[in-house]
């Protein structure tokens, strides 16, 4: 199953919810391009909605760490919102938890780029 992202706009944060796996192959590179373009275009500010993946493997979680340095790297913002419990502790174990900016709501990760 393909990595769903879609993508919008609010308040000036470009948004992706992603759904699905993300994990080693074409879900993790079609991931790692999209975030390439939106920076590429001007976009500096990304947030990242994981809600609805089901799964990361550790290429998943790489991916997340490289668009997170380049994001960085080129003065921009990348946060996560709506981390699964498991994801979570994933995150927690490798102590990135620590690295991203993660938030339980949506709405409190929007008003955290202002």
């Amino acid at each position: 199953m393909p990595l769903g992202i879609k993508s919008r706009q609010a308040g000036g944060v470009t948004v992706l919810e992603l759904s699905g796996k993300i994990i080693l192959g074409e879900e993790s590179s079609s991931l790692r391009e999209r975030i390439r373009e939106l920076l590429a275009n001007g976009q500096n500010k990304i947030l990242l909605n994981l809600e609805n993946v089901t799964f990361i493997d550790s290429a998943g979680v790489g991916t997340l760490v490289s668009s997170f340095t380049s994001a960085r790297a080129q003065g921009a913002q990348l946060k996560l919102a709506n981390l699964t419990r498991k994801f979570r502790e994933t995150l927690q174990v490798t102590r990135l938890l620590t690295v991203f900016e993660v938030f339980d709501q949506e709405a409190d990760a929007l008003a955290s780029f202002k």
